[in-house]
């Protein structure tokens, strides 16, 4: 193993590594900063560039865009509420909030930061735990994993500021909205009102643009009155030792949690985010001020995201199976690269294995040093003018959309959903649960109906896996502990 690491940095430091991770990073920072385009549709185009390059270099080089694109999506998502990456979503939820406040500055300075630790400690962990963790990875069967998206659901009261109804009705309408479309088992179509155009369901990039960003600009137009002073003040970028205190504890926490559900095939960055959110707003002292700009609330999923897009790394170089949609298109471009990924990769191809692994050192490393000197000129978007940056918004929302689809209907569609995104925020129904309920609700009924098939209908297959039990026992945990909270709370108030 040693040897194989000490390969991996010869590879990795040789002037065509540098400069290819160099590259893939550049590209992935500013595709990330762009709605509609994310790492996805980028390694696609590189996979005929890339063709006849050195595989090790070229892998490198699409790895590199892969966590490169978080980067660039934290960015999008401070300064304009404008997720440019489905896993910055979370980043909104304080980021942009700081930045409303008059801490923009300091909001990219700390995202730029738990991305470097949470990809640099995931990094570590990739190298020397890769073989062990992708054989536990094989443990999670549709059961276990119909157990785990049930436990996340649990949590989406905790996201919600005020009423817990509210939070459970926006949930249901995100489980609603994802059952729009074919049906992948039956190939019947459901809920799409004779339209062919809703054949393949809703996007995540609608959802996300249209209830954050599009809401947003609703909110600035028809609430033109209020001050919004705080957008022209950037604030420092400089860190107190306070907010490193601050920081500290979710870094370490979701360096770790992020890198381990990174692992699981189907988690990836945008569940790992807000597993992070869910977590650390749990754990904190002062969970009212999540949503507010709390460094806690940005520091955690900016962490975790990138943690887990190392750790998806795990299944794709030791198995050879994707863990998330990104390293789905990188094994295809394995493949074309003529490399196979899986269990003798490793003995058999190791400077392609060990070579991508220790580039990612140096990758989080150019992140850094591109990132923190540019933050005084990422913030100059915040001294646009207020009409300007409306289209600004508005336009990049529009043109990100219609790249992926080409199609009109889904720009109906991101009206649409910025309306509802803004009747939602109006009438205090949180956003976070929706969009939370839209993630997971595929995949956990993708995996309901697995686990129903394998066992023939009986519903005794969750009841006789050990891991799967003890998933449901943290989840009725997760309900009975907060609610006990706050029945006490209530009890030790004054009556009035």
């Amino acid at each position: 193993m040693f040897d194989g690491i000490m390969q991996g940095f010869q590879v990795a430091f040789s002037w065509e590594a540098i400069l290819f991770v160099f590259i893939g990073v550049l590209l992935g920072t500013i595709i990330g900063m762009i709605p509609g385009l994310g790492p996805i549709s980028a390694i696609a185009i590189m996979i005929p560039v890339t063709y006849g390059m050195d595989p090790t270099i070229a892998l490198v080089m699409m790895a590199g865009v892969y966590y490169g694109s978080m980067y660039g999506g934290s960015t999008s998502s401070i300064l304009l509420n404008a997720p440019g990456v489905a896993g910055t979503v979370a980043a909104a939820f304080d980021g942009y909030p700081m930045a409303q406040q008059g801490k923009a500055g300091k909001a990219l300075a700390i995202s730029a930061i738990c991305s470097f630790v949470g990809g640099t400690v995931s990094v570590i962990l990739l190298m020397m735990f890769a073989p062990m963790l992708a054989s536990v990875a094989i443990i999670f069967g549709p059961p276990e994993y119909f157990a785990l998206m049930l436990l996340g659901l649990t949590a989406i009261a905790s996201l919600s500021e005020g009423s817990t109804i509210k939070a459970l009705i926006s949930a249901v309408f995100g489980f609603m909205i994802v059952t729009i479309g074919i049906d992948s088992q039956t190939g019947t179509s459901r809920f799409t009102f004779g339209s062919v155009n809703l054949l393949d369901g809703i996007d995540f990039l609608i959802i996300a643009l249209g209830v954050f960003a599009i809401a947003e600009v609703c909110f600035l137009i028809l609430n033109r009155k209020e001050k919004l002073s705080g957008l022209n003040n950037i604030g420092s970028l400089k860190l107190t030792k306070e907010d490193f205190k601050e920081m500290k504890g979710p870094m370490t926490r979701q360096s770790f949690l992020g890198f381990i559900l990174g692992v699981l095939p189907g988690a990836g960055a945008t569940i790992s985010s807000f597993v992070a959110y869910i977590t650390e707003k749990k754990m904190a002292k002062k969970p009212e001020e999540f949503g507010k700009g709390s460094i806690k609330g940005l520091a955690g999923p900016e962490t975790a995201n990138n943690a887990a897009t190392s750790g998806a790394f795990v299944p794709l170089l030791s198995l050879g199976i994707p863990g998330s949609g990104t390293t789905a298109v990188m094994l295809g471009a394995f493949l074309v690269l003529g490399v196979q990924p899986g269990p003798l990769l490793m003995t058999e191809n190791p400077t392609v294995f060990w070579g991508v692994i220790a580039s990612m050192y140096i990758g989080n490393v150019f992140l850094l040093i591109l990132n923190l000197p540019l933050i005084p000129y990422f913030v100059k978007i915040l001294k646009v003018p207020r009409p300007l940056l409306i289209s600004l918004v508005i336009i990049s929302s529009l043109v990100g959309v219609y790249a992926v689809s080409f199609s009109t209907f889904d720009l109906y569609l991101l009206v649409i959903f910025g309306i509802l995104g803004y009747l939602m925020r109006i009438f205090a129904f949180p956003a976070a649960p929706f969009i939370l309920a839209f993630i997971l609700g595929g995949m956990m009924e993708q995996a309901l109906r697995q686990s129903l098939t394998i066992s023939g209908g009986s519903w005794n297959i969750f009841t006789s896996s050990p891991l799967a039990m003890t998933l449901f026992v943290l989840t009725a945990l997760s309900i009975v502990i907060p609610a006990w909270r706050e029945r006490v709370r209530r009890k030790k108030e004054p009556v009035s």
